[in-house]
């Protein structure tokens, strides 16, 4: 498992996170599935851990660390075989607070990047829309700035789906049209409790039950024009260009998930016996489950080359789209192997490989579909 990129420093995170998850997080998990949600309470120890703020800068409380880092600290999560609760901290850390921490200005980060930081707010983001998803230029909500007598403010209009994090989020970044242009779109600060900024529902799904997912609804939204997150009309751009940060750290996921369903599994069929011996004795089961480990550590090393290829200031969009792709797919069938060699205990909801296979479908969707992204690859040859 090791790899030429792992520092002491890094094994240490690991470590720590390890701690972290064996105490704070696995005892309670279960619980946590049935209510829907990953507690605050547990995302504020992380910050006060010093989890939230590997990449951000020491001014608000930040480690100023690498992407490789970053890499070490999404794949240590999923040392834990809660897939809500990881998603619940990776949106926070890889997906909706990188936008802030690239983006804003002075004093939006001085205003709520300590926060951020210290797990005292959990942010959300808002770009996929009923009608668009991985085509991320086709969203329909809008912004338009009005002079309103006391100041310029920028009024929001449509709606947010599928939004991890989205019911108990404190800070949301919304991407929003502000041009007829097709990627003519901005992003926006909203807090919780803004006028006209509610939660439209609450989303039931298959998998990832103990984080919360959200219908947001923005219905005549007036935010101050100071809300602007980066440029006006270069938010699709922004948006691509966290893709990159968002797709590691998924791929960090699935290949964890591998990695626990793989170890589970080998347990599991060296005791089973079946036809007076182990199932491991069975030279089919044995022989694909070396396949599939031989292919996840092929799928590592490709991941940590990427991340590595970030801290030189490559472009990675094509290889990032490619890992994307790969361990997407890749989950889904070792995963699914893994269960089928569990038999029946396999599909019982109180094992964690049936919790695994659950979990791990959405990530060949999620983050930018399996099709979208073998597309992103194609177009680069």
């Amino acid at each position: 498992m090791d790899s030429i990129y792992i520092t002491p420093e890094h094994e240490q995170l690991r470590e720590q996170i390890a701690r972290f998850i064996a105490r704070e997080v696995e005892p309670h998990a279960q619980a946590w599935e049935e209510a829907g949600c990953t507690p605050r309470e547990v995302l504020r120890k992380m910050g006060d851990a010093g989890l939230f703020g590997l990449m951000y800068s020491s001014d608000y409380g930040g480690a100023e660390a690498d992407a490789l880092t970053n890499l070490v600290f999404a794949e240590a999560l999923s040392q834990s075989t809660f897939g809500g609760f990881i998603i619940t901290v990776l949106v926070h850390t890889d997906m909706a607070s990188p936008h802030l921490h690239h983006a804003g200005n002075p004093a939006q980060l001085a205003q709520y990047m300590p926060g951020v930081i210290k797990g005292r707010t959990i942010t959300a983001v808002g770009i996929t829309e009923p009608g668009a998803g991985s085509d991320v230029a086709g969203i329909r909500t809008t912004a338009k700035l009005v002079d309103s007598g006391d100041g310029d403010h920028w009024v929001l209009n449509g709606t947010k789906m599928f939004i991890t994090n989205g019911v108990h989020a404190d800070l949301y970044f919304i991407a929003a049209k502000t041009t007829e242009a097709r990627h003519g779109m901005s992003m926006f600060i909203v807090e919780k409790g803004t006028p006209g900024f509610t939660v439209g529902r609450a989303l039931k799904k298959s998998g990832w039950l103990s984080s919360d997912t959200a219908e947001l609804v923005l219905d005549n939204v007036r935010i101050p024009a100071a809300n602007l997150l980066g440029e006006e009309n270069r938010g699709f751009y922004a948006v691509m260009k966290n893709f990159q940060t968002e797709r590691i750290a998924l791929a960090a996921m699935a290949v964890g998930h591998c990695t626990q369903a793989l170890k589970m599994t080998l347990e599991f069929v060296r005791q089973r016996q079946a036809f007076g011996a182990p199932l491991f004795e069975k030279q089919t089961i044995r022989q694909r489950l070396a396949m599939l480990d031989a292919r996840v550590q092929a799928a590592r090393a490709f991941m940590y080359q990427c991340a590595w290829r970030v801290t030189q200031q490559h472009d990675v969009v094509q290889q990032v789209s490619m890992l994307k792709a790969l361990t997407g797919e890749l989950v889904n069938e070792v995963v699914s192997t893994c269960q089928q060699f569990h038999g029946g205990m396999g599909y019982m909801r109180e094992t964690a490989i049936e919790r695994l296979w659950r979990d791990a479908r959405v990530l060949a969707i999620g983050g930018g579909a399996t099709e979208v992204m073998l597309d992103e690859v194609a177009k680069r040859y």
